[in-house]
């Protein structure tokens, strides 16, 4: 199998979406790259008890994607083996009448896990640069002071928006949470193939909406937001990783294991030491419990 690495992945320089590959080859079979993630999931699970222990550093893990990139399975499969206690996901749907009256992050930041947690987002808040660039009107439900009409959101707004997000992360990060942003990037026809297959299996129907088809004739404008929202904001402190989603396993491989590789290079997270006073009276406590039982 294919070795993965970080590098082949990270965002260091402006991207051409369009140039990049969805395929993602590892080498490898659905089965061994399946094998391949149980091992590395079960590693990041160990991790993730040791970050709990740790209690200073909380790890945010950003998905974005077109519909049916593979974002839920993604979640599902890379996260299996997390103690429930300290993972948790967010779902971003349609901003609700309370978060229309906050500004756009309110949501975003009162959901960011909490420290020794990892919080999982499902979509983002990167979602005020991309669905809402396709469709400026939806900004109106934000009340913006100064915005009145669509035509008075230019390219300044959207220039002002990308520092925003950036000084948001730049903000979280300095204050002990480890950003990663995914971009799951699949192919226009493996888009139409995993549509098609929502509608022949009865089983998967209730995953279809027209708008799905509505959407996907906006794919050119949506692959050029997506491409200037990370050359905008993919910096050392939140990169972007780009990752061939046209193969669900190779990429929940792919995450994992720039997610394990990655984590591990935080040498300061280790399990906490016990007191001195404890630790000289360990031998003492076990004999209390050991005369209990007698």
């Amino acid at each position: 199998m294919k070795k993965v690495k970080t590098e082949h992945y990270k965002v260091t320089s402006p991207i051409t979406l369009s140039d990049m590959d969805t395929s993602g080859n590892l080498k490898a079979s659905d089965r061994k790259l399946k094998k391949e993630l149980e091992g590395i999931r079960e590693d990041l699970g160990k991790f993730q008890d040791i970050l709990y222990a740790h209690g200073k550093y909380s790890v945010l893990v950003c998905l974005q994607g077109t519909d049916t990139a593979g974002k839920d399975s993604l979640i599902r499969e890379v996260f299996k083996d997390f103690n429930a206690r300290g993972v948790v996901v967010h779902s971003f749907k349609v901003p609700t009448e309370l978060e229309l009256k906050h500004d756009y992050l309110w949501r975003h930041y009162i959901a960011l896990p909490a420290k020794g947690k990892f919080g999982v987002f499902n979509r983002t808040h990167y979602e005020n640069v991309l669905v809402t660039r396709v469709h400026p009107e939806y900004i109106m439900g934000e009340h913006i002071p100064g915005i009145h009409d669509v035509s008075d959101i230019d390219q300044q707004f959207w220039e002002k928006r990308f520092e925003q997000i950036n000084n948001f992360e730049r903000h979280i990060a300095e204050n002990g949470t480890i950003i990663f942003k995914f971009f799951l990037h699949l192919s226009k026809e493996e888009q139409r193939q995993r549509l098609l297959r929502r509608l022949e299996l009865r089983q998967k129907n209730w995953k279809f909406s027209p708008g799905d088809l509505k959407e996907r004739k906006l794919w050119d404008k949506y692959q050029e937001c997506f491409q200037e929202a990370i050359n905008k904001t993919s910096k050392p402190n939140a990169p972007w990783y780009i990752i061939p989603a046209d193969n669900k396993e190779g990429a929940r491989v792919i995450v994992a294991s720039i997610l394990l590789e990655e984590l591990k290079k935080y040498k300061d997270i280790v399990e906490p030491e016990l007191d001195d006073e404890i630790k000289a009276n360990l031998e003492a406590y076990k004999s209390q419990l050991e005369k209990e039982k007698a």
